[in-house]
């Protein structure tokens, strides 16, 4: 698996990242091609140590944020290779024909803007390509990110889409069409 590693507020040891290379490495398993793996380590208030974690294979994408008390960034490193594998083994039988296959689109963060306005605060701005696909594979890929909704360009009519989580449990779809 390729890792690119990033820093925020802490400079890191090549142990740290050594040990990490081989927790993801065991991941590779899953994969037909070769993921490549984004690592970010952090340090927050309180001396909590954060991992955040995303991996890409093809049209895939897994995510997971995870963070440890007391400088222990091994244990958020663990926690967050866990909770990936756990969605992987989660979604097995409907990531494995996702995982094998090519032609299934993707979502892609290609740069993050920081708008600042006085009235509305917005403090960050995501700009991604949105890829045609079935609600039941959008639904996939916003849990595999953990997020709370997905949008999506719905493969059968090419109208712009949004799947969500819907609080009293299961999930919701929106719809977008021209009056």
């Amino acid at each position: 698996m390729k890792c690119t590693f990033s820093c925020k507020k802490i400079n890191l040891r090549d142990s740290i990242k050594d040990y990490t290379d081989k927790k993801l490495a065991k991941l590779d398993r899953y994969f037909r091609d070769e993921p490549s793996a984004a690592v970010t380590f952090s340090v927050e208030k309180d001396h909590l140590c954060s991992v955040e974690i995303t991996i890409r294979s093809g049209s895939t994408m897994l995510r997971a944020q995870k963070t440890a008390p007391d400088g222990d960034m091994r244990s958020a490193v663990d926690a967050a290779c866990g909770y990936i594998e756990r969605q992987i083994l989660k979604n097995k039988t409907r990531l494995a024909k996702k995982l094998r296959s090519e032609s299934l689109p993707t979502v892609e963060d290609d740069s993050y803007e920081i708008v600042e306005e006085k009235e509305f605060d917005i403090v960050r701005t995501k700009r991604f390509s949105v890829k045609p696909m079935s609600p039941e594979e959008a639904i996939l890929q916003m849990n595999l990110l953990d997020h709370e909704f997905f949008v999506f360009r719905n493969n059968e009519d090419s109208a712009l889409s949004i799947v969500y989580k819907r609080k009293a449990g299961g999930y919701g779809l929106i719809e977008t069409g021209e009056e």
